[in-house]
């Protein structure tokens, strides 16, 4: 029951340090948000279609490559 109760405190505790640290975060408003939210799906269109084409350009670069080592 000991255990249970030390627990108990130890949580109640660590709850307590983690509102307190919140509280200290500097959170970010909408417009920063917003703009970071498209930076981001911008960059990982551009990377996907970048390894897109990537893609196309070694698999067509490996079937050439096949298509004169097999004559």
């Amino acid at each position: 029951m000991k255990k249970i109760i030390e627990l108990l405190k130890k949580f109640k505790g660590f709850i307590q340090e983690t509102k307190t640290e919140l509280k200290k975060v500097s959170w970010p408003n909408k417009d920063e948000v917003y703009r970071v939210t498209l930076i981001v799906i911008i960059t990982s269109f551009f990377f996907g279609f970048y390894l897109f084409v990537v893609d196309l350009a070694l698999q067509f670069g490996i079937n050439y490559i096949m298509k004169v080592f097999r004559g």
